[in-house]
């Protein structure tokens, strides 16, 4: 399971996350995707991004079971702390 959160994007990116993912709320994309597409797909809103922000949770083998990407200015920070990742609120 892949979630993606969009802050402050494009119409355009978001327009091209719909046809892979659903949108259950404004910005917020949920989906299965192979880790090759996902791993695109997250390289093409990264491009597309301009100012906004991007997080995307993912499963991964680790201890707590997923990963976390983020790209650009988002409104929380994820911190790795010994290999637990952790938010934190400026």
């Amino acid at each position: 399971m892949v979630v993606i959160v969009l802050e402050r994007v494009p119409a355009s990116v978001r327009g091209e996350l719909t046809r892979w993912m659903l949108e259950p709320h404004s910005g917020i994309f949920v989906g299965t995707l192979s880790a090759m597409v996902r791993d695109r797909l997250w390289d093409k809103i990264c491009q597309g991004a301009r100012d906004g922000g991007c997080v995307m949770i993912y499963n991964a083998a680790n201890e707590q079971g997923f990963a976390i990407k983020t790209s650009g200015d988002t409104r929380r920070l994820v911190e790795d702390f010994e290999g637990l990742f952790l938010i934190r609120v400026p």
